[in-house]
């Protein structure tokens, strides 16, 4: 299949064999998410003739709806959807990754950002178009940081001297760790310490035992920086409400607090002060995405990245026509739905490579108020934001087993026995060889 850009398949298409009717299959359903989508949708059929069905569906029916679609021949052109279908679908037959591959090469492989691109790379291309995606954050007081002289904390050992300095409770807890096991918010914080250490509990055949010593580094630095938070099982609303009052030096935490932090958000306020609106907090708030371990000095970010699958049963000319629109012309209405989740992992164009990028950063975010993000936090703040997606991870990718990787992280045995282990149940060593029993358990 040879994709002629945007411009030569618009063109086609409008003097060629007429147009289609397209079906869009979004995850995103709420009724704001889904105005932008269809006026997205509306811009496209202007420019170019064909017309799209933006059809909501809930994410957690998306995996039986495509199977049955894709056994009665029935699938829509193209799907929103999550990183855990990318390969499997691909790999089933549900997506066509030639014209996939087709739209990446012809906007410029090098314009996305090379960690979203791994995630769907297959063995002769890539299963899906990346479109937007998030890093996982380690935010920190950076106007504390500098009065303590402290480098920001983009590896243990630069938490753990943050720690040391800056641990004074109750006035200053110097992290605040997740440590409540049957909440995934400590699933996904545990995930993202272990990928910056480079350790996984699966490798190119699955399941696979966790290094020892890089695991017992692993522990040992989650039960330092559980003993600078405080006493209880936590999770992210302790973490947020003790950042928001002052009350704590880092913690780990989603985009979504990029609005919050800023005052704009009226059921979430930054308490720091009197002023619910007030922006001092997101002033005085550096983050890091990528961190790393003394194992793994290249360090990790945790991303999550959503894609446009173009179906096997897809008019596939009009449905990449439509991606690269999309991707293209249309990428800040697709941007735009919620810019603190939806980083851009197309950063420019071959000619303006900070083209997507530096729009991101004018839309507006926020619930009761709105703001840009480039007017609440430095530019400095923005482009790492942005540049997790750089290096972005997630168990099991690389190796081909994200669905066995999700079973163990679903599992919570990784959180139940590290927290044994923070709580004193057994030593670091015997708590590596018990984690490797439960995880090959795991089915």
């Amino acid at each position: 299949m040879m994709y002629m850009g945007a411009a030569s398949v618009l063109l086609m298409s409008t003097i060629g064999a007429g147009a289609e009717t397209l079906r869009f299959w979004t995850t995103e359903e709420q009724p704001e998410r889904l105005a932008r989508q269809e006026q997205m949708a509306a811009d496209f059929a202007a420019a170019s003739g064909h017309s799209v069905e933006v059809i909501p569906v809930t994410e957690s029916d998306l995996g039986t709806r495509a199977t049955a679609a894709y056994a009665a021949g029935d699938l829509p052109d193209v799907i929103y959807h999550p990183l855990q279908y990318a390969l499997p679908w691909a790999e089933a037959g549900i997506l066509d990754t030639d014209a996939a591959t087709d739209v990446i090469e012809d906007l410029g492989e090098k314009t996305f950002a090379p960690g979203a691109l791994a995630m769907a790379a297959s063995n002769d291309g890539f299963a899906s178009v990346p479109v937007d995606g998030w890093t996982q954050m380690l935010v920190y007081r950076a106007d504390k940081f500098q009065e303590a002289g402290l480098e920001p904390p983009t590896s243990y050992a630069a938490v753990l001297a943050a720690v040391d300095a800056l641990h004074n409770p109750p006035e200053m807890y110097g992290f605040v760790a997740a440590t409540k096991v049957d909440e995934n918010f400590m699933s996904q914080v545990l995930e993202h310490v272990f990928l910056a250490n480079g350790v996984s509990p699966v490798g190119p055949d699955g399941i696979a035992p966790l290094d020892e010593a890089a695991t017992i580094e692993v522990l040992e630095f989650y039960k330092a920086i559980a003993e600078a938070s405080p006493p209880g099982d936590l999770y992210w609303d302790q973490s947020r409400s003790l950042y928001f009052s002052g009350n704590a030096a880092m913690i780990i935490w989603s985009p979504f607090i990029l609005d919050e932090l800023a005052g704009l958000r009226d059921s979430a306020p930054p308490t720091i002060n009197d002023d619910p609106m007030t922006r001092d907090l997101a002033a005085a708030t550096g983050i890091v995405t990528n961190f790393s371990g003394p194992s793994n000095p290249a360090g990790a970010a945790w991303g999550d990245v959503r894609y446009f699958g173009i179906t096997s049963d897809a008019a596939t000319d009009a449905a990449m026509e439509f991606v690269a629109f999309s991707m293209n012309e249309g990428y800040a209405q697709t941007l735009a739905i919620a810019p603190e989740g939806k980083f851009p992992v197309r950063r420019g164009t071959e000619e303006a490579p900070a083209k997507f990028s530096e729009m991101w950063a004018t839309l507006e975010v926020g619930v009761d108020r709105k703001a840009p993000l480039g007017e609440l936090y430095e530019q400095a703040m923005i482009d790492e934001i942005v540049g997790g997606l750089d290096v972005a991870q997630r168990w099991g990718v690389a190796d081909g087993q994200l669905a066995i990787a999700s079973k163990v992280i679903n599992s919570q045995v990784i959180n139940r026995f590290v927290r044994e282990y923070i709580d004193g149940e057994r030593d670091a060593a015997a708590t590596v060889a018990e984690l490797n029993a439960a995880i090959a358990n795991v089915q």
